[in-house]
């Protein structure tokens, strides 16, 4: 026969007192759960924020870096850039100073060849006044007139008619009796000399140079050449 078992009043607290400290449990295994969750999501997105942080700081830091080197490569390329420019400028300096300094040069020695030719043209030769400068003024005359004779020609005749005085006049020969006396180096009358003057020597019958280019331009017409003249003419 199965055993009576008799629940007294004791065994009823005993269990109540049980049931609600399992309950307890129960409800404070849950509570604690239910906390833990949002501090362990709070952790997870403060860990994240962190990182985001340390990389945004990282990425700040690497844009700075890349373009700090950017600038130092655009400042490296204007100081190539300046020192190419001033180089050149320098070179081409230099070839316009040597292109000027030879321009100058040059316009100097032209000025000075100038300077030479306008000397030489103003300053005409110089003769001697003396029957030696004389005869060859007197030469050189001839020459650009196309009037032969030479030295010696002119030399012997006018030592003949007037041993060299270009004052000389002759007051006793038919001329002097027809009042136009031969006169000068070479004994010209004055019709004579009108007739046979050469352009660019003086109009005076008793200018030395005048006298004796126009008598051998007067020799040259009517015998040749004053050096075909051994008497008088």
């Amino acid at each position: 026969m199965p055993r009576t078992i008799r629940i007294t009043r004791s065994h009823k607290l005993a269990t109540a007192v049980l049931v609600a400290a399992g309950s307890v449990t129960a409800i404070a295994a849950t509570g604690g759960q239910s906390d833990a969750q949002p501090a362990a999501a709070k952790t997870s997105i403060a860990a994240e924020k962190v990182a985001g942080a340390s990389t945004a700081k990282e990425a700040a830091a690497k844009k700075a870096a890349q373009e700090t080197a950017a600038k130092k490569a655009a400042a490296d390329r204007k100081a190539v850039a300046e020192r190419k420019a001033a180089a050149e400028k320098a070179v081409a300096d230099r070839k316009a100073e040597a292109k000027k300094a030879a321009e100058k040069a040059r316009s100097e020695k032209q000025a000075a060849n100038r300077s030479t030719e306008r000397k030489a043209v103003a300053a005409p030769k110089q003769y001697k006044n003396n029957l030696d400068g004389w005869i060859r003024e007197s030469l050189d005359i001839m020459k650009k007139k196309n009037i032969p004779g030479s030295y010696e020609g002119l030399h012997r005749n006018i030592m003949r008619e007037s041993s060299g005085d270009p004052n000389a006049v002759n007051d006793w020969d038919i001329n002097a009796q027809n009042g136009i006396p031969s006169k000068g180096l070479l004994q010209v009358i004055q019709p004579t000399f009108d007739a046979y003057h050469v352009n660019g020597t003086e109009k005076k019958l008793t200018d030395p140079v005048a006298n004796i280019t126009a008598a051998a331009n007067y020799a040259a017409d009517k015998y040749g050449s004053i050096d075909n003249v051994d008497s008088a003419y």
